[in-house]
């Protein structure tokens, strides 16, 4: 054993003395720190043609920007003729107007998906020049409200935070903030009854004036393993929305309902510090927005857990002030109807009768008394216009009472 051992330490010390570092092609090694032979290859310099488009590129960018101050300085005279003269800085028909006439001017290739941003943005730095808005939305930083918000209004105004929908319309009726964003409908889960029952509760005192539409993708958001999950927060209305995936993949975990799907990621990045804090794995998990998930230090475990691919929310802009005819025009109106048989179907008959298309109808509990409903129901048109109007007096005939909550622009693409 011992010469055995001694021949093999023989061996490994003429080893280390005789042998010689390998290359794959044969050669002496390069010095250490310089490229390996299977690395990239050193950049080549630009071609002359490359050069000539950037130079092209460089010339248009400065086109632009000056073109685009040359808008900001008429921005500014539009704010000052605002002000005097007591006018909305945000206008939503002006906006639908805008919008329309440069994507009919796009000739691509950039898609009207991209010009639409771009001028979201302009419009928002506008804003700011003519008078800075603020913005509510049912928060915290990171909710669906607060991106549908940046959509729409662009990352030049401010936004508040809100706490729960009612504050929303709460904060806008006190002029604290100059508009509102709140969930209406899912495509998936139907109305928010939240905000129905906030329009109930704040009828007259607010109007909707904007719609805007955006895609909802979910994500569960954890930063324990996904076999260790026990515990999800999130929206209602959000397990609404993935309740087939989580059946399948979570059918023991506890639903825990949050205020909003950002609330939700708060609070499971919280019950992470505190498990940390006593030596304990953390077994929690949220559904929100990836954005949220980096807002609060959670990681997407999974993304696009939604049930419906096609998972479309729908928001109201609210305001104190009623919106101008765009000529593609929703009123979204709400009403209960009289004590006798067949009073809905004949607020129904009148519209159909008047020629107008209804889009929409949902139904809340009145809250005056038990199996009384107020109904909401989307009409096309504007009230101003000569039909609706007419069809609005008929029908306030089979209603105790009807409230005209908004007329706005039609969404008509996805934010």
């Amino acid at each position: 054993m011992g010469r055995s051992g001694n021949s093999k330490d023989r061996s490994k010390k003429r080893g280390k003395a005789h042998a010689k570092p390998r290359s794959s092609a044969g050669t002496a090694p390069k010095p250490k720190g310089s490229r390996a032979a299977s690395a990239e290859p050193a950049p080549t310099k630009a071609p002359i043609a490359l050069d000539k488009l950037r130079v092209g590129i460089s010339k248009l960018d400065e086109q632009i920007v000056e073109l685009l101050n040359q808008r900001a300085r008429l921005a500014v005279r539009v704010g000052k003729v605002k002000r005097k003269h007591n006018v909305p800085i945000y206008t939503p028909h002006r906006e639908q107007e805008v919008l329309s006439r440069v994507l009919k001017q796009n000739a691509g290739p950039l898609p009207d998906r991209t010009i639409e941003g771009v001028y979201k943005e302009i419009m928002s730095g506008s804003f700011a020049l003519e008078r800075p808005l603020r913005i509510g939305f049912l928060g915290p930083a990171g909710s669906y409200s607060h991106l549908a918000a940046v959509r729409q209004f662009g990352s030049s105004v401010d936004y508040e935070n809100l706490h729960e929908i009612r504050g929303v319309f709460t904060e806008v009726i006190r002029g604290h903030v100059d508009y509102g964003l709140v969930p209406i409908e899912n495509s998936t889960g139907g109305g928010i009854v939240e905000t129905l029952d906030a329009f109930i509760e704040n009828k007259g005192q607010i109007n909707i004036y904007a719609e805007v539409l955006i895609e909802i993708h979910h994500a569960l958001l954890a930063n324990c393993k996904p076999s260790l999950v026990r515990r999800i927060h999130s929206k209602p209305e959000v397990f609404t929305q993935c309740r087939t995936w989580l059946a399948t993949q979570y059918p023991q975990a506890e639903l825990i309902p949050a205020p909003s799907s950002s609330r939700a990621a708060q609070i499971a990045a919280e019950e992470y510090k505190q498990a940390e804090a006593i030596g304990a794995e953390g077994r929690t998990a949220a559904i929100g927005s990836v954005l949220a998930g980096q807002i609060y230090g959670l990681r997407a475990l999974f993304e696009k857990i939604e049930d419906n691919p096609n998972n479309i929310t729908r928001f109201f802009v609210i305001s104190r002030q009623k919106a101008q005819k765009s000529g593609d025009d929703k009123t979204s109106m709400m009403f209960t109807t009289l004590n006798k048989p067949g009073a809905l179907v004949d607020v129904l008959a009148v519209m159909r009768d008047a020629g107008i298309n209804l889009t929409h109808i949902d139904k809340r509990p009145a809250g005056r008394s038990n199996w009384t409903y107020a109904f909401f129901i989307d009409a096309q048109g504007h009230r101003d216009e000569k039909a609706m109007a007419a069809a609005i007096t008929e029908a306030e005939k089979h209603c105790k009472e009807m409230v005209v909550l908004g007329s706005y622009p039609r969404a008509s693409r996805i934010l």
